[in-house]
């Protein structure tokens, strides 16, 4: 370990075996477990609770009554010891909830680096969630979940176990996801979801030029707004738009979706996606 020495408050409770890196804050009344390991910089405000087989990256910030790596809200566990690994520069506000894996799904939850978790946010077991992920408040993700990177979860949303949501994409407030939700779009509603058409917000801000916005605009109008079924969309997409990583993230994500894409259209195209 280099640079300054980790405080703890007197009042924290941190497990001698913990592993504490360089320059964490640890505040009052805060509870660290044996097996977790705290990378350099990281800050536990008041009252934050960390357990479990729990490894955390550098530079992240955790709000008060924060509870992190406990065991998984599944009936079939036993106390089995299983996962849960954290990246660096995640910010946890207050009462958000992250479980560890279990041992049918791997073992594993995983969360990558950068993300926001804004207060009373949950993130199950054996979940997947990438890199640059903002989750509004309440927003709850069911066990086995996946969150591509870039994406945006709105407020008091849900998210079915076992579904996926592809990158860039961005599920409105007061969601319900039932099934995988595409790449690049923009999601809303429940019973059913709807698609509003593409983020294109979302996509602008992270440097999309307009060539490539059009690309994805004639994609998703042959997949979503034409006649073609599923399967004849997507022989059409490969014959005509013009080979990229865009066109064949599009195609593989529907074509290993398990539980079926969400495409139930709303009244109309997104004014925002002309």
């Amino acid at each position: 370990m280099s640079g300054p020495e980790p405080f703890v408050h007197p009042t924290a409770v941190v497990h001698p075996r913990a592993q504490l890196d360089s320059g964490l804050w640890i505040g009052p009344y805060c509870q660290v477990g044996e097996k977790v390991v705290l990378g350099r910089n990281t800050r536990l405000e008041a009252n934050v609770f960390i357990t479990g087989l729990t490894t955390i990256g550098p530079d992240c910030h955790f709000f008060p009554f924060s509870v992190i790596g406990t065991e998984p809200q599944d009936v079939s566990t036993s106390g089995e010891e299983t996962r849960l690994e954290i990246g660096g520069r995640n910010v946890f506000r207050e009462f958000v909830t992250v479980h560890r894996g279990t041992p049918k799904g791997g073992g594993l939850t995983e969360i990558g680096q950068g993300n926001y978790f804004m207060a009373y946010c949950h993130v199950a077991h054996d979940c997947r969630v990438g890199n640059e992920v903002v989750f509004i408040n309440g927003a709850t993700l069911g066990g086995h979940v996946t969150v591509g990177d870039y994406v945006m979860i709105s407020g008091v949303s849900a998210v079915h176990q076992f579904c996926r949501i592809g990158r860039y994409a961005f599920l409105g407030g007061y969601s319900v996801a039932t099934q995988d939700v595409v790449p690049f779009s923009k999601m809303v509603g429940s019973r059913p979801l709807r698609l509003l058409g593409l983020n294109i917000v979302g996509l602008r801000r992270r440097g999309f030029s307009k060539e490539r916005i059009q690309g994805l605009k004639d994609m998703f109008k042959l997949l979503f707004y034409s006649e073609l079924n599923t399967s004849q969309a997507l022989e059409r997409i490969e014959a005509e738009v013009a080979a990229g990583p865009d066109r064949e993230e599009l195609l593989s994500f529907v074509r290993t979706s398990k539980r079926g894409i969400a495409r139930k259209l709303a009244d109309q195209w997104d004014a925002e996606s002309e």
